[in-house]
């Protein structure tokens, strides 16, 4: 089928692909990422504080209560064994306090997670503000 002819005849299908809407879409997406790409490349320079891996313990910080709560799900108030009653009764006298010590809370490896959240709960119950986790880094 040639251009400018069988304009008249009605019964031929015309079979080709108008490719003209195609690429007119195609040079409209390619002129838009030529206007974005420079304002996805381009940054700003930052300078971030660094910060200092800092070990805390109960010797830097006087005023704070140890918490340690064993493998076997004992419990130790400042390397003394207590237990659940003491415990809440010490919880409740921290509370009372002003400003309240913060309490630092260290967990075994193997314990127990129930028993972590137990003393968890009974801080909250007891109207503790501070409540810290100890880590270990490796």
């Amino acid at each position: 089928m040639a251009f400018g002819q069988g304009f008249e005849d009605d019964e031929e299908v015309m079979a080709e692909i108008n490719m003209t809407p195609l690429v007119d879409v195609m040079l409209v997406l390619l002129i838009i990422f030529i206007i974005t790409m420079p304002v996805i490349t381009q940054s700003i320079e930052v300078e971030l504080p660094k910060a200092a891996l800092q070990e805390t313990s109960a010797e830097i910080l006087p005023d704070s209560v140890s918490l340690i709560v064993q493998a076997n799900g004992d419990i130790q108030w400042q390397q003394q064994a207590i237990t659940l009653a003491q415990l809440q009764q010490r919880l409740v006298e921290v509370a009372a306090q002003s400003p309240q010590p913060p309490i630092q809370l260290q967990g075994a490896a193997k314990v127990p997670y129930e028993k972590i959240v137990e003393v968890m709960a009974l801080a909250q119950q007891s109207g503790v503000n501070s409540l810290n986790f100890v880590t270990q880094t490796k």
